[in-house]
């Protein structure tokens, strides 16, 4: 199914019609481990963007930390409330348009996770994350990312470079970018695992 990666109606779709090949039913294993390293204190308010049915929202909360997962997509927020049942944990899904995050909550986050939004997203539109992503972060406040490095043309997903993320997240201290050693299967050396920290 073709998609407008700026359409809600688009992704909500592609969730009613089960058409959700990224979503892999859990957390994806090196944001799961970026987390368990508490590069942020536990406790700490973390945003989720682009959050889906949200799998890395569920295991943030498990680990203590303050959750906001922000999706665009109604069944996503569906979602969402369905895993806070089943599991008992605690965390707030938003239905929002990541793009206006730094208006809606500014310097509210003390960390923002990134997993298959940023490829979600048309690539003219990454600066414009950016700077969502920024001003939704307090000063020093950390980006946990994976960035998908498939090589393919076209999208979503749409391929991530190392020079691309190093370009647009430029008011950043890259603290790590390498290859992720423990991906999904079939997404082996695909992925950047990013620990990113906002310049106070």
């Amino acid at each position: 199914m073709s998609i407008d990666p700026s359409s809600a109606a688009g992704w909500n779709a592609r969730y009613l019609s089960q058409d959700t090949r990224w979503d892999k039913g859990q957390c994806a294993p090196p944001l799961a481990r970026l987390l368990a390293e508490r590069l942020v204190p536990q406790g700490a308010r973390v945003a989720v963007v682009g959050a889906g049915r949200g799998h890395e929202a569920l295991e943030a909360a498990r680990q203590g930390y303050r959750v906001t997962a922000v999706d665009f997509a109604p069944e996503a927020i569906r979602a969402m409330h369905e895993g806070i049942a089943a599991t008992g944990l605690s965390f707030e899904p938003l239905e929002a348009d990541v793009f206006t995050l730094h208006h809606t909550h500014p310097r509210a986050f003390d960390a923002v996770l990134e997993h298959t939004c940023y490829c979600a997203i048309d690539p003219a539109t990454r600066d414009a994350y950016v700077t969502a992503i920024e001003g939704a972060l307090r000063p020093g406040g950390l980006v946990l990312g994976l960035f998908y490095n498939h090589g393919r043309a076209g999208g979503p997903p749409f391929d991530t470079t190392e020079a691309d993320v190093r370009a647009r997240f430029a008011r950043f201290e890259f603290e790590r970018l390498e290859r992720a050693q423990d991906s999904f299967e079939g997404r082996a050396g695909e992925e950047w695992e990013a620990v990113l920290r906002l310049r106070a």
